[in-house]
């Protein structure tokens, strides 16, 4: 396994991808790897049929066409690292194409139940609860990933022009605006963080001082959105997905989502399009006369 080794350490330190992708990439190497052992093949050995073959083992078990287009960028992304080292002289992808996926719309939350959500939150000067509504506040107010915002140290966020500076996937980073409501709001959050832990270089810390972690934000997102929604998905992304709905709905230009979410071509933001064109037939068919 020293090429997949060698593969992790370059997603880790050259690429920077986040430790959730790097955790997805490694899992889809050694699965295909296990596949493998069946015909006494290494990884580094492999071509097209044995790929194919691992496949139709997915497929037979009921994987979904999405995970496994995902385990196939992976094995695009692996293979294509082995070449450009000089680590194999072929690349078993060229020949596997991706599987037809019908591609869900994003859920969000409405409008109107993200306005009541500020209701749950109750008045306190606490450091623990002022840093949990900021946390929540600032992924549905910027849409950021929650990768990006465990990564988020104090000197991101300009307070003056009310900026915050995210460094996203594939290392690119990007400006995005913040509210100056919510400004306030952060001010009072860095001065409690600041009393508290005085030394703490990242904008937001536990109670012991060390930074967030995935699963802390994930379990507080699911508590704070089951406050104001039943349904089953409450995640961070729920909150990126309402934010973007949110604005575009509000007559924000694509371009300038695709921005503020990071998005690497406009394809992937044009999916918030079809909720919003979704409501417009349902409002349409409600209101008019001959509908």
């Amino acid at each position: 396994m020293e090429n997949v080794d060698s593969y992790i350490r370059y997603l880790e330190y050259e690429k920077r991808y986040s430790p959730h992708t790097i955790a997805a990439y490694r899992r889809d190497l050694l699965q295909f790897s296990g596949f493998l052992q069946k015909d006494n093949r290494s990884i580094g050995k492999a071509d097209f049929r044995h790929v194919r073959g691992w496949i139709a083992a997915l497929v037979a078990e009921g994987v979904t066409p999405r995970s496994i287009n995902r385990k196939i960028a992976t094995l695009r992304s692996f293979y294509g690292y082995l070449l450009k080292e000089n680590l194999s002289e072929v690349n078993p992808m060229e020949k596997v194409g991706l599987l037809k996926t019908d591609r869900p719309l994003p859920v969000f939350i409405t409008a109107e139940k993200m306005d009541n959500m500020p209701e749950q939150f109750s008045e306190t000067d606490d450091f623990s609860a002022i840093r949990d509504r900021t946390v929540i506040e600032l992924l549905y107010l910027t849409g950021m990933r929650l990768s990006e915002l465990i990564h988020l140290k104090e000197n991101d966020v300009d307070m003056v022009g009310m900026t915050v500076k995210v460094l996203g996937k594939r290392n690119k980073q990007r400006i995005i605006p913040l509210l100056p409501e919510f400004g306030l709001f952060l001010k009072k959050y860095l001065l409690l963080k600041k009393a508290a832990f005085p030394v703490a270089e990242w904008l937001f810390v536990l109670d012991s001082g060390k930074p967030l972690y995935p699963r802390w934000v994930q379990r507080l997102t699911e508590k704070w959105l089951g406050a104001v929604t039943t349904q089953k998905k409450r995640s961070p992304h729920v909150l990126r997905h309402s934010f973007a709905t949110h604005i575009l709905d509000n007559g924000a230009d694509l371009n300038a989502i695709k921005e503020m979410l990071g998005h690497s071509n406009l394809a992937a933001t044009q999916v918030y399009t079809h909720n919003s064109l979704k409501r417009i037939k349902k409002i349409y068919q409600q209101a008019h006369p001959r509908a």
